[in-house]
């Protein structure tokens, strides 16, 4: 059983405003500290940035006018916490605290996510998608219902009929679709809109990796502060996070999907 939204969801949306916010800050320092939350809808974006750059207001309202319409954006960007930031200073250590397991994919987790994208190429609108063995649950804003039936004639279309979804309908805020973005993992925290520095980003983006290569189970915890976690160095599992992150397209990118 899994659930997945695709990257027009008004979470999703919060989600890549977001980690855009966070790609901005890697524009200005190699690691910037920063941690954004983003609650949107209704015409409106809040943005609060805890952060060590300094963040161009106008690349951040472009970022979200170009990810969600015209909206008012109401920006709060305080500095990062004195004490947070002396663990930083001088040695990569953990950013946060944590508990991390990574969970390898299942086939119905692939299926499901190859649907997703599949739906979301030929209609880029608000949509979510839930599987249960044989049955299969497509709830895809602004497409035609009976096309839909035509291309999956098994699955539970749009049990309301058409539809229309956004920011409009519904409110989004960062993090609030972990399910969808991580499938069976589990976390104590949020998967975006922070620096490579917090436990939240880099430790679980490497113990999914690792729970791929394994094809088990792979689990962590932290506290702030830490140079290792479960005995690998820190660095190393920032940068194999920063690999990923740049493999993919950036935070932005990274915040449409998720891990999955």
């Amino acid at each position: 059983m899994f659930e997945k939204v695709n990257p027009a969801h008004p979470d999703k949306v919060a989600d890549r405003i977001a980690g855009a916010v966070v790609d901005i800050a890697y524009e200005t320092q190699i690691d910037p500290k920063v941690a954004v939350e983003v609650l949107i809808g209704h015409g409106v974006c809040h943005i609060i940035a805890e952060t060590s750059a300094k963040l161009n207001k106008k690349k951040v309202v472009a970022a979200v006018h170009r990810i969600a319409g015209n909206l008012d954006v109401d920006l709060v960007v305080v500095p990062q916490d004195a004490h947070l930031a002396r663990n930083q200073a001088d040695a990569i250590r953990c950013g946060d605290n944590g508990i991390f397991k990574g969970m390898p994919m299942t086939e119905e987790q692939k299926t499901l996510s190859g649907i997703a994208r599949d739906i979301y190429k030929a209609c880029s609108y608000d949509g979510k998608y839930i599987i249960d063995g044989d049955r299969l649950i497509i709830c895809q804003s602004n497409a035609k219902t009976d096309h839909l039936r035509e291309i999956y004639p098994a699955a539970e279309i749009n049990p309301l009929g058409d539809w229309t979804g956004g920011t409009d309908v519904d409110t989004g805020a960062t993090n609030r679709k972990l399910g969808s973005d991580m499938a069976d993992s589990v976390t104590g925290g949020g998967l975006h809109g922070k620096d490579l520095s917090k436990a939240d980003v880099s430790v679980n983006i490497y113990a999914f990796l690792k729970a791929q290569e394994a094809g088990k189970p792979v689990q962590f915890c932290c506290a702030i502060g830490d140079e290792t976690v479960g005995g690998i160095p820190y660095e190393e599992i920032v940068e194999t996070a920063r690999a990923y992150i740049k493999s993919v397209g950036g935070f932005e990118a990274f915040a449409e999907w998720g891990l999955v």
